[in-house]
Parts: structure tokens; sequence; C-alpha cells
């Protein structure tokens, strides 16, 4: 039987997904020769937490579901019991870049690789906490039918169960590594107003996520696609392709990984979106193969972002993940023009190589990113409004924005060298001491 990871990661109040994932994570055990470990890494405040245990309680016995909901508390006597046992140099860094006091997409799921890991699955699972799964005839439309379907599989097999293979045959080998597919629902990026607003000021500021010697068409199809999944399309029928997947037409809360995760980690910047996207691009740039399928989810916003507070953290994660791609389009071009050395003789990714381009990347002139903050602030200030006073706040951390954008690949790279040494330590590192596993 095999095992699996099912997470969500959570940092808000979100007791109808757990629910909801709780019935994904019955649907897996059921239809599948599957042990799923149901994990629910929590950030709330207490109140919530409290909301969310209750939510837990009241999920359906299965004896093939083992739920897991974990509190930053736990989840930092984990973490420090791994660094200790991996034996890595700065211990309180690793600690830090794996569960900061700030909010970061990349370590909330690299701590669900890790645990993931700890708890011996095979493959990681992740949803989010602001979505939802579609319904169809009353019955809700789960990913992981498709994932648990194929991934892990070698592709020559796992051809027989996808509508589609449009996978060179010289890839056959390899085992699928990545499943996933999008959204449907509201942008996953939080500007849409701006495009209602100024659809000039729009393309100036999504087009600046491009690589700066890229032609105006290319920008142009760009920004016509960003952000946007699988738009409005609901689903009608299943539908797969095994293949090379665009890292376009996937998004990170329909998501699963097999393999990859336990070489390279993500990115584990703070306050910034976008950063738990990386794998997504290594899976594709090394080769590996992958099934994309159609079964979306669909994409809200809380509540909080309308908050004139939330208003302001997201535009300042939305300029970090900008600034943030003078780094990433030179570490992705470099993974492209690396192709199959990217792997070793067992088909594995080289995170040396990974690790490499990050440390390379630092050593960028930033003038890329003063002239993109140099376009942000016009920006904002055009729209006017809120915009503009966010504009003001912009111009007083430039600085720090900078420095920050290349700091954050600094820790990236130093945690990718240090990832091997703590996998190897979640393997050997019970959860929760305390239910008797043996340390």
């Amino acid at each position: 039987m095999r095992r699996i990871c099912l997470t969500l990661p959570t940092n808000r109040p979100c007791s109808p997904t757990i629910a909801a994932i709780g019935e994904e994570a019955a649907y897996a055990a059921e239809h599948f020769d599957t042990e799923v470990h149901l994990l629910i890494l929590d950030s709330c405040e207490a109140p919530a937490y409290a909301e969310h245990s209750e939510a837990v309680r009241r999920l359906p016995g299965n004896p093939r579901i083992v739920v897991h909901h974990l509190g930053e508390a736990e989840q930092r006597d984990f973490l420090q019991r791994v660094i200790g046992r991996s034996g890595a140099m700065k211990p309180d860094l690793l600690l830090d870049l794996m569960l900061p006091a700030a909010s970061s997409y990349g370590a909330c799921t690299n701590r669900a690789f890790l645990i993931a890991i700890a708890l011996g699955c095979e493959s990681v699972h992740r949803r989010d906490s602001d979505s939802r799964y579609q319904v169809v005839d009353g019955e809700p439309v789960f990913p992981i039918h498709h994932e648990l379907m194929t991934l892990g599989r070698r592709a020559a097999d796992a051809a027989h169960d996808v509508t589609e293979n449009a996978l060179a045959a010289r890839h056959a080998d390899k085992r699928v590594a990545m499943v996933g597919s999008s959204f449907v629902g509201e942008l996953s990026v939080d500007i849409g107003e701006i495009l209602r607003l100024d659809p000039d000021v729009y393309y100036d500021m999504v087009s600046l996520w491009a690589p700066v010697h890229w032609s105006g068409e290319q920008k142009k199809a760009l920004v016509a696609e960003s952000f946007r999944g699988a738009g409005s399309q609901t689903f009608v029928r299943d539908h797969s392709t095994l293949t090379l997947v665009d890292p376009m037409r996937v998004d990170m809360c329909n998501i699963s990984f097999h393999g990859v995760h336990e070489r390279v980690p993500l990115p584990p910047a703070t306050d910034t979106i976008g950063s738990d996207y990386f794998l997504i691009h290594l899976v594709h740039d090394a080769a590996l193969p992958g099934v994309l399928h159609n079964r979306d989810i669909v994409n809200f916003y809380t509540g909080e972002r309308r908050t004139d507070s939330g208003f302001m953290a997201y535009q300042t994660r939305y300029v970090k993940f900008l600034l943030s791609m003078l780094y990433f389009n030179f570490i992705y071009d470099g993974m492209g023009r690396a192709g199959a050395s990217l792997l070793d003789d067992r088909g594995q990714v080289r995170a040396s190589v990974v690790a490499r381009l990050a440390r390379e990347s630092t050593r960028l002139d930033r003038g890329e990113n003063v002239q993109r903050l140099d376009i942000l602030d016009a920006a904002y200030r055009q729209l006017g409004g809120r915009y503009a006073t966010f504009a003001d706040l912009l111009a007083r951390h430039r600085e720090r924005l900078l420095d920050e954008a290349r700091s954050d690949i600094e820790d990236f790279a130093l945690l990718v060298e240090a990832w091997e040494p703590l996998v190897g330590a979640a393997g050997l590192t019970p959860v929760n001491p305390a239910l008797g596993q043996p340390e």
C-alpha cells in the first residue's frame, strides 16, 4: 500500500476547507490502495486554531487516513530535532528559513516536504486554504484522482492511464515527477482592480515579471495569460496529458510532487508571492515527465485582502515577486540551458546545479530592479487613491526591498545546499515522539 501526504498549510480560518480536504482524503483512501496522511500545518492564532481542531475532530474516521494537525510549536519542535540530527551549519538560521516569523509560501511547503518524509510518504499533494473544489452533479471534483493514477510511475506505464500522451519516447523510462492542474475563479494575484482601472498601467506592471530582453509581443502574450489559470472554464469531463508540463498551466493550490521535492526545496522568501512555484519550473527544465489534467480548483479571495492593511501587505508581496524575477529569470534560463545535465545518472535532480545558479544570480547588477521600482512608482501614482498611498510606502522602503530581493536568493542557495542532510535526518525523525515513535 502506498503512503501519501495530502497537505493544507494555513494561516487563516478555513474550517470548511478542512472538511473538504477530508473528503478528498476519503476519496483517495476508498478508490486507491493508499494510506493518506492528511497534514494540516496551522499557523493561526488560538481562536482559529481551536476552530480547526474542532473541524478535524468532526472528520469521519477511516482506518486508511491519519490526520496530523500541527501548530507552529509542534512544527518548530520537529524542525529543531531534524536540524540538530542533520549536523547542518547555522542551525538557528536554518530554523528561521524553515519557520520564519513572517508569511512564506515556500517555507510552509518545505515543512510539509520534511514532515511527509518523516511520515514515510512517497509523495506530497498540496492544496490551499483560499480555494475549494468544483462540484459537478452534486459531487466534488477531486484532483487527487489523477495524481494517484500516474504520480511516481514510469512514464511508459502511466501513458496507459492518461487521455493523451505528448511525451517524447526518450523520456519513457523516467518517473512522473509532478501531476497538477490550475484554477478557475478570481485571478491568482489580486490585481484585477488595476486592470479595471487602467489596462495600460496593468500591462506596465504585469510585464515586469518577464525577462527584460523579451520582445514586446512576448510580453503581451505573457500579460494576456498571467494569473488567469483556466479562466472561466468549468469541468465537464476528465482529460489528462502526459507531457513536459508548461509551468504556466499549473498552480500550487493544485499540485503534487514525487521525488523532486526530496532533492530541492522551495525558496523560503517571506512576504512575497510566487516563491513556491520554483519546483514547477525545475520539473519542466529538467525534462521530468508530468501529467497535466483538468480538475481545476476554484480560487477565491478572503475578506482580509479588502482591508487597508491587507491591501498594503498584498501589494508589497506583489512588488517583492517582481523584484525576485531578476534572479529567478537568470536561474530559469540557466536551468533551461543545463537541460539533461540537471539530472544525475539515476535521473534525479542535481541540487548542486541549482545552488550554483542561485549563487551566481546574486552577483547580478540590481539596476534592472531599480528600473522596476521606478516603473511601479509611476504606475501606482497614476492609479491614485490608495495605490498612490502605497507608492509613498514603496518609496520609503526602496533600499530595503532591493536588499531583500538579493538576500532572499542567498537564503535559497543556502537551503538548497543544506537540503540533502535535512531530508536524510527527517527520514529518521518522528513527527511526534510522544506517540511512542523511536528517535
